[in-house]
């Protein structure tokens, strides 16, 4: 009991004197030892050597299955959450981050659960949580990026839709510069424009740790009011709340963890017209 005080104690000092930890190593409890700019370099590495992710989808409506906070665990509703997505032919599951723990085994018991092949893209995102216990390597050595963009195709428009890693409460100067480089020269191109990250900007509710810095807020605040951002996914508070900024929705979905309270996911629905959303319960 002493020594879990101790370890507690430490944990909490720690997040409170670190609004952002991108790099923590509590004697191996939690560790994060690649920073997010190492992550970056690392998830650019395989970008650019693996073809750019592209989806063809039949029609000018579809949808998108957005999941976050799952923490492994229990995994009837990760089953669920897939099923639901393949039985509504979903052009993507994305996954914004807390997928795992963190531990080698909770990535493959994660792994385990994906859909089969063929079936149902993925796109996933970590969390803080996925990069404790060195849980990075075994994210990279699963999914191989967590920083990249990918686009939908109808016949008659493309949208855009970029990935980011927050999970240690920043997504760094090289991220934000990518970040920006892809706004600027590529934004116009796309009917609609989204992006997903796990930690989120507007904070409805305290945590002890990952909070994202003021200044980074403001910069990605301006810059997706500039070029036209039409939402931001986010987990992480575990329970949903939306926000609008300008022409931008913020978003933060439930938890899918059979723990929380409110489990439940996201779907989000495009069209020609303004991207809609709902809420899905468990």
């Amino acid at each position: 009991m002493e020594t879990r005080q101790i370890i507690t104690i430490t944990v909490i000092l720690s997040a409170l004197l670190s609004p952002a930890c991108d790099s923590i190593d509590l004697r191996g409890v939690y560790s994060a030892y690649e920073t997010v700019d190492q992550r970056f370099d690392q998830s650019m590495e395989w970008n650019q050597t693996h073809a750019s992710r592209e989806i063809n989808v039949p029609g000018e409506n579809y949808v998108l299955y957005v999941m976050a906070d799952s923490h492994v665990g229990k995994t009837n509703h990760l089953d669920t959450f897939f099923h639901d997505a393949e039985n509504e032919h979903a052009a993507a599951a994305v996954m914004v981050g807390d997928l795992t723990e963190g531990h080698a085994s909770d990535y493959q018991t994660f792994e385990a659960h994906l859909p089969a092949p063929g079936t149902l893209t993925t796109f996933p995102i970590t969390g803080n949580h996925d990069l404790y216990f060195d849980g990075w390597k075994s994210f990279r050595g699963l999914f191989g990026t967590s920083t990249y963009t990918f686009v939908v195709h109808t016949p008659t428009a493309s949208d855009l839709y970029i990935c980011l890693d927050s999970g240690g409460g920043t997504i760094g100067n090289k991220q934000l510069a990518w970040l920006k480089s892809i706004l600027q020269q590529h934004r116009n191109r796309y009917r609609h424009c989204v992006v997903f990250s796990h930690v989120n900007l507007l904070r409805f509710r305290p945590t002890l740790s990952t909070n994202p810095f003021v200044q980074e807020v403001k910069v990605l605040l301006d810059l997706f009011l500039r070029h036209n951002v039409n939402m931001v996914v986010n987990g992480h508070d575990h329970n949903r709340n939306t926000a609008v900024f300008g022409p931008t929705t913020y978003i933060i979905t439930n938890a899918l963890s059979e723990e929380s309270n409110h489990a439940g996911y996201l779907k989000i629905y495009i069209s020609g017209a303004k991207p809609d959303y709902q809420f899905v319960r468990f």
